[in-house]
């Protein structure tokens, strides 16, 4: 998530997962397997404590999820496999996930000898290992790889705007593919490689977006009152998956709202309802989480107890 805001508030009120809850409150995590042939969610994990963001991995074996900056293991059954070697990386927020061929995982994550919040995107082998770091500024936020693995893109702050960046995978210069005043978030490649596909606050807000792989020919992709964000492209490159908040909430993708998760068809632009409203937000979905063989996709509900 990122907001136009002082940086005191940004930190405040967004990046510390502690700071998102209600004084007094403590947080119900629990972890969610959507099947597309019967429309239905199956529960895997429920537990009392933070977590955010779950990828599937390449193998379809086990989902990725980010707690307390580091990565874990959870098998499809909900059994804790443990966490991933990352080295020194040990602040990883909730923007990370796998290359296309399965080999290469990417991790957004702080780093410690910086007081105020920081986000640099980092590459390590699937298996785990020690990082590299990618972007040489902060902040960054991966949120997908080109089908061939040979660029990244992500959304960036530079000079107080955030847009949507591209960069080689193994670092170098980056490329400014929006330019929009409004937040521009979220951007992950279609699996052919023909478009990114974007959230956008470009007409004041916020709605799901693509372009052309190097940021031409904007396209405007879902129309309605709601907050749209984080299009996530299904295997088979027809829908995609979409968090979309029940009330506008401008340029935030808060935790703990009303929101749903929707299927948008990218050949009609229709939207179809996958499941009622539930309550949250940041970490809900904020990475690629479709299951390789695109029958499945994961999420994340949350509560709030005493």
């Amino acid at each position: 998530m990122k907001k136009f805001l002082s940086s005191t508030f940004l930190i405040a009120l967004t990046f510390i997962a502690s700071a998102q809850v209600p004084e007094g409150k403590k947080v119900i995590s629990s972890l969610y397997l959507y099947d597309m042939a019967s429309g239905k969610s199956s529960l895997i994990l429920r537990e009392m404590r933070h977590f955010e963001a779950p990828n599937w991995s390449p193998d379809g074996k086990y989902l990725l999820i980010n707690c307390l900056g580091k990565l874990e293991k959870i098998s499809t059954m909900g059994d804790k496999l443990g966490e991933l070697n990352t080295g020194k990386v040990q602040d990883a927020n909730n923007d990370h996930g796998y290359s296309f061929d399965g080999k290469t995982l990417f991790i957004s994550s702080a780093k410690p000898e910086f007081k105020e919040h920081t986000s640099f995107i980092y590459k390590v082998a699937a298996e785990g290992g020690e990082p590299n770091q990618i972007t040489p500024m902060s902040t960054s936020y991966w949120h997908g790889v080109s089908p061939d693995g040979k660029d990244i893109v992500y959304c960036a702050n530079r000079n107080g705007n955030y847009d949507v960046y591209k960069m080689n995978a193994n670092g170098g210069q980056e490329i400014r593919l929006t330019i929009s005043e409004g937040l521009d978030d979220g951007p992950e490649y279609s699996p052919d490689g023909k478009y990114i596909y974007i959230n956008s606050y470009r007409t004041g807000r916020m709605q799901i977006w693509r372009m052309q792989a190097d940021g031409s020919n904007p396209e405007q992709m879902t129309f309605d009152a709601r907050s749209n964000w984080f299009a996530h492209i299904a295997p088979n490159n027809k829908v995609a998956t979409i968090i979309s908040y029940l009330e506008d909430q401008k340029q935030t993708h808060p935790f703990g709202r009303q929101v749903q998760l929707r299927l948008l068809d990218l050949n009609t632009k229709k939207i179809t309802n996958l499941t009622a409203p539930f309550y949250g937000g940041q970490g809900t979905i904020n990475v690629p989480s479709w299951s390789p063989d695109g029958k499945q996709f994961a999420y994340v509900r949350y509560e709030l107890m005493d």
